[in-house]
């Protein structure tokens, strides 16, 4: 299969590449390379550093699936910059979909977020809930959805709303929660937990490319909103996890950030798809990481501290 993967450089894109490609499939990476470019050579890869607002540098033709990931992510970096963050993404993925159409492709995955939810005291956030997004990020996720879905009848779309992830890649992001809090126990032995009681939905990394690879898989069988979230817990309750494996001291601070909200991904589960990876499987791929040399607390593993220095690019 031949597949374009916008943001394949990314934290995520990175291994799924690499997966992809494992798999026997022709992948078109197309990333504006802002954090770096870790892909190695391959005879089925192709790579293009590129804007993905400038849809004429977007090769489609001869594809067959677009996995859509490339955003401005999270919601400070998001804050920094509102006017890319909703030309990057919502006016780009717009103009991928419809140019996805003209070209005949059969299949457009789109990556969104559970952030979307916002702040939610249901037991059980399902797919079918309202939305209530707060920042830039969470808002722009929101209306690119329903960008997108207004063409579900003229291609075969699925659009996944991850849960934060965690675990290693090539092109670490230390700024994720999981992540982050066993970098600050592994380099500082203190972590700072900002609130602490807010409860967010995980997901480690390989179930997070495996729900991509599913999706791939099931081609039309399966269309619409995905939550993709197995482990709703508290950010202290993460902290006391990585102290389980690295000795260190919690401290908690106040916090202004107070998005909670438990995700049910039920409506996954049900095309097929399993979890098996977890929380602790991320902890100790920070852990390993870092213990054998391949990972240090750098500020381009930061999304915020990398954009803020390439203000003058965008």
């Amino acid at each position: 299969m031949k597949i374009l993967l916008t943001g394949g450089c990314g934290y995520i894109g990175t291994n799924l590449t690499n997966s992809l490609l494992d798999l026997g499939h022709k992948i078109t990476v197309v990333d504006i390379m802002w954090f770096g470019n870790y892909l190695n050579l391959h005879n089925n890869l192709s790579v293009i550093q590129a804007d993905i607002r400038d849809i004429d540098k977007i090769p489609m033709d001869g594809v067959d699936t677009v996995i859509h990931l490339a955003n401005i992510a999270n919601d400070p970096t998001g804050d920094l910059n509102s006017k890319l963050t909703w030309e990057v993404n919502v006016l780009a993925s717009k103009f991928l979909v419809e140019k996805a159409i003209d070209r005949g492709i059969e299949q457009f995955i789109f990556a969104s977020s559970g952030s979307v939810y916002g702040i939610k005291e249901e037991p059980q956030v399902t797919e079918d809930l309202p939305l209530m997004p707060i920042s830039d990020y969470n808002k722009s996720k929101m209306i690119s959805e329903r960008v997108l879905l207004s063409y579900q009848d003229k291609i075969n779309l699925q659009v996944i709303r991850p849960a934060t992830v965690c675990g290693y890649s090539p092109r670490m992001r230390l700024d994720l929660s999981v992540n982050m809090l066993t970098m600050q126990a592994l380099t500082n032995g203190r972590i700072t937990v900002f609130g602490g009681q807010q409860t967010r939905p995980n997901i480690h990394m390989n179930d997070m490319i495996g729900v991509y690879l599913h999706f791939l898989k099931l081609g039309s069988k399966e269309q619409g909103i995905y939550n993709a979230g197995f482990e709703n817990i508290s950010i202290l309750d993460i902290a006391k996890k990585v102290t389980e494996h690295v000795s260190a001291k919690i401290e908690i601070t106040e916090s202004n950030d107070p998005r909670s909200y438990r995700q049910n991904s039920d409506k996954l589960l049900g095309t097929g798809f399993s979890p098996e990876y977890g929380i602790e499987n991320g902890i100790k791929d920070v852990i390993e990481a870092y213990n054998t040399g391949k990972l240090k607390d750098e500020n381009g593993y930061y999304n915020l501290r990398v954009m803020k220095q390439l203000e003058d690019l965008y």
